[in-house]
């Protein structure tokens, strides 16, 4: 017998791929397909082949995790330091154990004044302010390939203002000149050379600087400084705005997520409660006492999969290299899964089911959360 004959048989040049070289490239991608997410930048190191099908060009490879059902929940936080303008960008798989994976900073640095939205596995960066001028920018940032680029301009500067995705529009509110014609304009998001257009909006409702955004029911309903408002697409154009519930108004403070129907927030005692709005009443998420601290500042909420994620700024409890003592000077970030459920007369039940903390080594102690959003990737 040939050495030739005796050594391991190729494959065929017709079926050998360059993912992983002894199966197809269509096969090679299911395989692929069934890591989690959090394995890609290490797995995007091993070749440029595998760097172009995660980084450049994932459409095959995250249309094969849908079929196959592997979509991952994550979070993308934003990260302010002190005595700094501009928040850093991070991307979170809410699984215990998982580090934090940083994203490149937006081409323009905007201030945490300005308002974030999702739109698939794209995040929009609306406004800011840029050296303490409102700011007219869009920034979109892609989750796929981790890369920014720059989206159609405002027609109005603006910060702090209201920002959400309803069916195939981007749609902004106030936080401008209140006499701007564009004091509410959305962009067509199916469109690629579409240019932001005004919405309708009585005068009366303008002056307002807005603090939290959500979607509920197909309405855009968004917390002010002086007295919320929600907006109705479907509404007809005299009937399409009006302000939220007194209800709603006095017990939603600031940064809410809205999970099955109902809009969470949490109150000055720092508890999370829970807005239905079908009875226009708020109920406490008892259960919750004993597993979590309060929170009177500095928490957010997201809606995870289907779950109620609580995120907060934590605390080093290591001590210093050199054994001194000290608290060590880096950021930490803790979070709660929470999954609620209605009982009797509309109270509502949360169970804590896991906990988890990530550390920011390279961020400086004192930096504060900033935008925190979910998505599927």
């Amino acid at each position: 017998m040939s050495a030739a004959s005796a050594s391991s048989p190729q494959p065929p040049e017709a079926i050998r791929g360059t993912l992983i070289p002894v199966l197809p490239d269509d096969l090679a991608v299911q395989c692929i397909a069934l890591l989690p997410r959090a394995a890609h930048p290490t797995l995007a190191l091993v070749s440029r082949a595998l760097h172009g099908l995660l980084c450049l060009h994932p459409e095959p490879l995250l249309a094969a995790r849908r079929r196959l059902g592997r979509s991952d929940p994550h979070i993308v936080i934003s990260v302010r330091p002190p005595y700094s303008a501009s928040p850093r960008f991070f991307l979170l798989l809410p699984h215990p154990g998982w580090p934090p994976l940083p994203l490149p900073s937006p081409p323009i640095p905007v201030s945490s004044s300005s308002a974030v939205a999702v739109n698939g596995h794209r995040l929009y960066l609306v406004g800011g302010s840029v050296a303490g001028i409102p700011a007219s920018s869009v920034q979109i940032l892609d989750t796929r390939t981790r890369s920014w680029s720059i989206g159609p301009r405002l027609s109005s500067p603006r910060e702090f203002a209201a920002a959400a995705v309803l069916p195939g529009l981007l749609f902004v509110a106030g936080g401008c000149v209140p006499s701007s014609p564009f004091w509410a304009e959305a962009l067509d998001l199916a469109s690629p050379h579409a240019r932001w257009s005004p919405v309708p909006s009585p005068d009366h409702l303008r002056e307002k600087w807005m603090h939290g955004c959500v979607s509920l029911a197909g309405k855009v309903l968004a917390v002010a400084d002086r007295g919320g408002l929600v907006y109705d697409p479907a509404a007809p154009p005299g009937e399409a705005w009006a302000p939220v519930s007194p209800v709603l108004d006095m017990g939603w403070k600031g940064r809410a997520a809205v999970v099955g129907g109902i809009l969470y927030s949490y109150d000055y005692m720092g508890q999370v409660k829970g807005y239905d709005p079908d009875t226009d009443t708020w109920n406490t998420v008892e259960g919750l006492e004993k597993e979590l601290p309060r929170f009177l500042c500095g928490a957010t909420l997201a809606n995870v999969g289907g779950l109620l994620y609580l995120i907060w700024e934590g605390k080093w409890k290591g001590k210093s290299s050199k054994g001194e003592g000290k608290v060590k000077d880096m950021v930490v970030i803790e979070w709660a899964t929470i999954e609620v459920t209605r009982v009797e007369e509309g109270r509502l039940s949360g169970k804590v089911i896991s906990r988890d903390t990530a550390v920011f080594t390279d961020m400086p102690g004192g930096s504060a959360i900033t935008h925190c959003i979910s998505l599927d990737l």
